[in-house]
């Protein structure tokens, strides 16, 4: 996917998330920041470095943290982290010293003799970030790294990523089509067809949307957007096949149009805005069918 016009900036200490669906640009991006893709045009930077013309500078600052587990399941959680810190030049009482700390920081210490391999989701995903903080890692790259883990262990995980962020000013940016996982970042960027569409914090992405959102089951939706049009002035969007309306007090409004179609609506949801609900508004369709 081709990325057009993406132009962004992360602060330090700040957890920023990409959110977009399968095919949006986030992993070209991604691609492009860890140093795996050359741009086709533009500059990306990384704490100053330029990626395309500093890429060893870019390597040794950032922590990166596939979708796909990057640990061999046969080692323990110490032999992972002595063979990766063996790449990057560690050795001896310096390895120990930085094998020690990370264990720590990620509550590994009484796992670092255990199998990998043994280990639940959410464990080798901090086994992960234990690799990347070993080396010292000020910016943390993450690809979709909820995938796999239950609720429970996605929570955790990005408890981790806060106690970090808090402890050590370390700053993450992750790519995720996960709206939960997104809303837990300070700020979210909306990835879209290679277009960056919305960028800022979860609530004022929200606010954006202008009030409350009503999904409409109807047998004809398309006719009932022109007779809540003209009934009520307000102007829906057909979003797979149902009628999608946005209004403060939206409760009321529930009331008012099944008083006024009794006949022609099957059911009506009724929320706050998510940014499900930005996605639509911005693009015309739902994240999951992009």
């Amino acid at each position: 996917m081709a990325l057009d016009g993406v132009s962004f900036r992360v602060e330090r200490g700040e957890l920023f998330a990409l959110l977009g669906p399968n095919g949006g640009g986030k992993s070209t991006l991604f691609k492009i920041l860890s140093t795996l893709l050359p741009a086709g045009g533009g500059a990306a930077r990384v704490l100053g470095h330029d990626v395309a013309r500093e890429p060893d500078a870019v390597r040794r600052s950032l922590g990166v943290v596939f979708q796909h587990p990057s640990v061999d399941c046969a080692l323990t959680v110490e032999e992972n982290l002595i063979h990766h810190g063996h790449l990057y030049g560690l050795s001896g009482r310096a390895l120990r010293a930085a094998l020690d700390v990370a264990v720590a920081r990620l509550g590994l210490a009484e796992r670092r003799r255990e199998r990998v391999g043994r280990l639940s989701g959410g464990l080798m995903r901090r086994v992960e970030l234990a690799k990347a903080l070993l080396v010292g890692a000020e910016v943390l790259l993450l690809d979709e790294p909820s995938t796999g883990l239950d609720p429970g262990a996605r929570r955790e995980f990005h408890l981790h990523l806060r106690e970090l962020r808090e402890a050590e000013g370390i700053t993450a940016v992750l790519t995720t089509h996960d709206m939960d996982e997104a809303e837990r970042c300070d700020r979210v960027g909306v990835l879209d067809r290679g277009r960056l569409v919305a960028l800022g914090p979860p609530d004022a992405l929200k606010a954006q949307v202008g009030g409350d959102v009503l999904v409409v089951q109807a047998a004809q939706p398309e006719t009932l957007r022109e007779r809540v049009r003209a009934r009520f002035g307000l102007e829906g969007r057909l979003v797979d096949g149902t009628l999608r309306l946005e209004r403060p007090r939206g409760h009321e409004l529930v009331r008012d149009l099944i008083d006024a179609f009794p006949d022609d609506i099957r059911a009506v949801t009724y929320g706050k805005p998510t940014l499900e609900d930005v996605f639509v508004r911005l693009t015309g369709h739902r994240l999951a069918d992009a």
